[in-house]
């Protein structure tokens, strides 16, 4: 199916997708990458994202950000920005929405409590677990495991924040992509689309504006506390100067949908800035860059990192958050060393994929089985399995 709009040179087309691993006929009514998207959404791993943890554990407050609720956040800035530069929508909505699939329960305390347990079998990555859980772990289809996104997907997912492999100091490959690219070539060497680009700069703003939204309704800093970080503290006195008598939540509200809007411009015009310089003819072109195609201005781009240092102290590094890490941490690492050892508590249908006790087959089922769960039953199952008042 055509799209209907009028594409860039350098977009990636639906019409010209490298196609997906399993052949499957075209669809009358949606492009290659709307089916992705929707194959996104309708997955299991989707729909679990509304009880995983973004900051705050689920159980902590109903108006906090969810994984879920992020995703859809990133997913309209990405649609918005694609719009504009003449880029395939649908494919930087299904990336966006994709882009944390991989994530375990309890956030990135969850995600360094499973590294640590898994790094003698390869270690855990949550991007290389996104790609897991879309090329395997989702099990919908008769005639493969996964999926079967198109290749574009596929590519973007796994590098949307630049190339894997190819320069100084690339890290070496996660197990779930080392043993994806033995099957199919990503071109790990490259930059990932425009379109995935778009993808992981709105991931981005949406994270840092939230994370102040969510920051300060849960008192953990004060907008006094914010006066002195560059964009944000002169946004937030500009709504106070305008609207002197303003109630506070109204007045967080009005500055943090600005400051959106002001990222997203920076992003756009920085953008086509580029593109007039670089002038890339085809999707080819934006991967052989050498450089982002899409990016945030000098100026833009330090804001961020001074808005990142200050949510990571003031934030992440709350001693009420560390509290909540901590547990966690401890509920996924009781749950990985008691499943690891002894498999037969496993449901059965994962019982079957292990390999005997304490070995690397089965640390890989019990770190699938982990990531794949959500905080209220990672915290549900870590009662079962310890608690001798609760039924098993």
């Amino acid at each position: 199916m055509s799209n209907s709009r009028t594409l860039a040179p350098f977009a990636c087309d639906p019409d010209l997708s490298r196609g997906r691993r399993y052949v499957e006929p075209l669809s009358e009514t949606r492009s290659a990458f709307q089916r992705d998207r929707d194959r996104i959404i309708h997955s299991q791993a989707f729909r679990k994202l509304e009880f995983k943890t973004q900051v705050f554990v689920y159980h902590e407050g109903d108006n906090f950000r969810t994984r879920l609720t992020h995703s859809l956040e990133v997913s309209q800035i990405a649609r918005t920005v694609a719009r504009v530069l003449g880029l395939d929508e649908d494919l930087a909505e299904a990336l966006a929405l994709a882009h944390d699939l991989g994530h375990t329960p309890f956030g990135h305390a969850g995600e360094d409590a499973l590294q640590d347990m898994t790094a003698d079998v390869g270690g855990f990555d949550h991007n290389a677990q996104s790609l897991r859980i879309v090329t395997k772990l989702e099990r919908r289809y008769y005639r493969f495991e996964g999926l079967n996104l198109s290749w574009e997907t596929l590519e973007g997912l796994v590098k949307h924040n630049g190339p894997l492999t190819g320069f100084p100091g690339a890290r070496p490959l996660p197990l779930a992509i080392v043993s994806y690219a033995q099957k199919d070539d990503l071109e790990l060497d490259t930059f990932a689309s425009a379109e995935a680009q778009v993808a992981s700069l709105s991931d981005d703003i949406a994270y840092n504006n939230h994370d102040i939204d969510d920051g300060l309704r849960a008192g953990l800093f004060t907008i006094d506390d914010l006066t002195d970080v560059p964009l944000v503290g002169p946004v937030f006195a500009e709504v106070k100067a305008e609207y002197p008598d303003i109630d506070t939540s109204v007045h967080i509200h009005e500055s943090v949908r600005r400051l959106i809007g002001l990222m997203v411009s920076d992003l756009i015009g920085e953008t086509k800035r580029r593109i007039a310089q670089f002038a890339p003819g085809s999707v080819d072109d934006v991967r052989r860059l050498g450089q982002p195609l899409v990016a945030f201005s000098p100026a833009m781009r330090q804001n961020d990192t001074t808005l990142k240092a200050f949510l990571f102290q003031h934030m992440y590094r709350h001693y009420k958050v560390n509290r909540m890490a901590s547990k966690a941490r401890r509920v996924v690492k009781d749950l990985y060393a008691l499943l690891l050892h002894e498999p037969e508590c496993l449901p059965p249908e994962w019982q079957a994929l292990c390999d005997g006790s304490g070995k690397p087959g089965t640390a890989r089922v019990v770190a699938d089985y982990i990531a794949g769960m959500t905080d209220r039953y990672a915290l549900d199952e870590h009662l079962r399995l310890f608690d001798l008042q609760e039924k098993p």
